[in-house]
């Protein structure tokens, strides 16, 4: 039996060495090289003295444990694993990867594998059948099948960098994509404490107003035992009763804002508005702030905040993609080839006869193009500058909402020192008013004067220790505070004291 050869044959080591020679002129990458320029922050902040020193165990990552309150914590720890915009930016991290994955692959050989039949009748109108019309025809017959397998192969040579810029492309929007996350981990952890905090300080809102409204209940009643004995006006039971009637319709205000409290901290832990209804309407105290900031320097927010991490890593991107553009410019060069077996009849496929087999290197040159090379260049230069520039804005918003959130924490805390004076005094003249005016000493409306004073007063100090709260909470959003520089992986080579975060300059090319 004669033995058959073998399907397919491997390919010579001789003609993969000389695939490989071309290799060695992908030395050079066009387009410009991604380097660090230096962006000018202050040295200090404006709204915060240099004399403080660190409070002593301070921490940015973890801050809110700063406030000991074990429901924030866990509604915190909830967050970080069910909230959906979380997961969004997640899926958004996995997207990047394969699509980098996709920029990868074109540096890689191609190898398709590829079987085909096909079944032809030639016309007898044309040459040669035309001069051989008879069946005797030396050329074939006119119907004729053909069946063929094998593979194809393909392999472009980067010697331009075209695909390279490409694929740094694709990393820094990875990057990006992880910035991304850790952005929103930090907005998603002072929404959390801020609305928890706005919760507690309205629920203790409406516990002064219960307060009062007993107060001011207590003060109805001695005016009508006043009015009945014949020691008071009836005009002063009227007026008691209006003072009431207005307290107790602030309450539906309050309730109404505890109530948004409670469905968003619902949404943001990822369940359903009311989840945490339960555990939260029960009245607690408002979060004890920590009694300082932690200290940090304008030219560490830039490594700090993952929102300007992640503008200059999309800067990053589209440096890279100006290069993706002008590699076009140029020539490309491959190598391609095929092979496999080809026959009229299937069975003769594994005969050696059938054997085929392309191998050589091609060249792909676009010479007239209409100007669409040169002005998609344009248009990745121009989107080149919009990401500079619109890095350079983040930076300079960044330092703007650091010193808003120090200023005002600063004057909420010299706010609630006045109102607490104002609380002691307001409730001592509504004891001296009352005094006085079952003495007959003063009229009633003293005392109604009097009792709104010390309402207002406690409200407004309540509502302070909030924002002071809420404030605070600002300050560490602002200073990127919730993560850890070392969470995931080293910090860029972008950060450091000069706050040299990247630009983009023509080198190269």
């Amino acid at each position: 039996m004669r033995r058959r050869a073998p399907l397919f044959r491997p390919v010579p080591p001789v003609v993969i060495a000389c695939s490989l020679v071309p290799l060695a002129l992908a030395a050079c990458a066009v387009g410009p090289r991604y380097t660090s320029p230096e962006i000018p922050v202050p040295e200090t902040w404006r709204e915060s003295s240099p004399a403080e020193a660190p409070a002593p165990g301070s921490s940015l990552e973890r801050w809110w444990t700063g406030f000991h309150d074990p429901t924030l914590d866990s509604l915190i720890a909830r967050a970080v694993k069910d909230n959906l915009d979380l997961k969004i930016a997640s899926a958004r991290i996995r997207e990047a990867r394969a699509a980098r994955g996709i920029a990868a692959a074109a540096a890689m050989p191609q190898v398709d594998a590829e079987g085909a039949y096909s079944r032809t009748e030639r016309s007898d109108a044309v040459p040669p059948f035309k001069l051989a019309p008879d069946a005797s025809s030396p050329f074939g017959a006119r119907e004729q099948s053909v069946f063929e397998a094998g593979f194809d192969a393909g392999w472009e040579i980067d010697v331009f960098g075209g695909v390279r810029r490409d694929k740094e492309a694709a990393l820094a929007q990875v990057q990006a994509a992880e910035e991304g996350r850790r952005d929103v981990l930090v907005t998603l952890l002072a929404d959390i404490a801020r609305n928890y905090a706005e919760l507690r300080g309205t629920q203790r809102q409406l516990e002064i107003l219960e307060e009062t409204l007993r107060s001011e209940r207590d003060t109805l009643d001695i005016t009508k035992a006043r009015f009945e004995a014949g020691l008071g006006a009836e005009l002063d039971v009227e007026r008691a009763d209006g003072l009431l009637s207005a307290t107790t319709a602030e309450r539906p205000s309050l309730e109404r804002l505890a109530k948004q409290a409670v469905y968003r901290l619902g949404v943001l832990i990822g369940q359903d508005p009311g989840a945490v209804a339960s555990e939260l309407e029960r009245p607690g105290i408002i979060p004890v702030a920590p009694p300082e900031v932690p200290q940090t320097l304008p030219s560490e927010l830039l490594s700090r905040r993952p929102d300007l991490r992640r503008t200059e890593r999309e800067l990053a991107s589209a440096t890279a993609r100006v290069g993706v553009a002008k590699a076009d410019l140029f020539p490309r060069f491959s190598i391609n080839g095929s092979l496999g077996r080809r026959s009229e009849d299937a069975g003769d496929l594994g005969s050696g006869s059938s054997r085929f087999w392309i191998l050589g290197p091609r060249v792909h040159w676009p010479i007239l193009s209409g100007g669409r090379i040169r002005a998609n260049i344009r248009v990745q230069d121009a989107r080149q500058e919009q990401a500079l520039r619109q890095y350079e804005k983040a930076v300079l918003t960044a330092l703007e909402e650091v010193e808003n959130a120090l200023a005002s924490h600063a004057r909420e805390q010299s706010r609630q020192e006045s109102l607490r004076g104002s609380v002691q005094a307001n409730r001592r003249a509504l004891d001296l008013a009352m005094e006085r005016y079952t003495s007959g000493l003063e009229n009633f409306i003293s005392v109604l004067d009097a009792q709104r004073s010390v309402y207002a007063a406690e409200d407004q100090l309540v509502q302070s220790e909030k924002n002071g709260v809420v404030t605070l909470i600002a300050v560490y959003k602002a200073l990127g505070g919730g993560w850890s520089l070392d969470e995931d992986r080293p910090a860029p080579p972008n950060s450091g004291a000069q706050a040299q975060v990247g630009v983009a300059q023509t080198k190269g090319p």
